[in-house]
């Protein structure tokens, strides 16, 4: 069965920190990453791995936001400090399955900054 469940949102302030989590079922994902959307825009890449095993990171959280992974638990992690205002969205973890040609989406983890 297919599956992505997040973890780890919440309601921090501004300049502190938060890693998400993203246990993967039913792979595998040629690729796997995070992305948010906050209220009236649109959803956004936050940071992913790539299929080449590289990592790609939005301009706005590069030096903040890292993504790692753990292959032996099938999860994928999203540590995120020094949060701003801006962060606050709802994440969604994300994988794409190459042989079928498919995208799979976590139900999505608030995350909430406050000033």
């Amino acid at each position: 069965q297919v599956q992505l469940v997040e973890s780890g949102g919440g309601l921090v302030q501004a300049g502190g920190s938060l890693r998400l989590s993203c246990v993967a079922s039913g792979g595998p994902y040629n690729v796997m990453g995070w992305y948010r959307q906050a209220p009236g825009k649109q959803r956004e890449l936050v940071a992913a791995f790539t299929s080449a095993g590289t990592t790609n990171y939005a301009d706005s959280v590069k030096g903040r936001f890292t993504i790692s992974r753990d292959s032996a638990k099938n999860t994928v992690y999203l540590q995120m400090n020094s949060l701003k205002p801006e962060d606050t969205a709802v994440y969604y973890c994300h994988g794409y399955r190459a042989l079928l040609r498919r995208d799979y989406w976590g139900q999505g983890t608030q995350v909430t900054v406050s000033s």
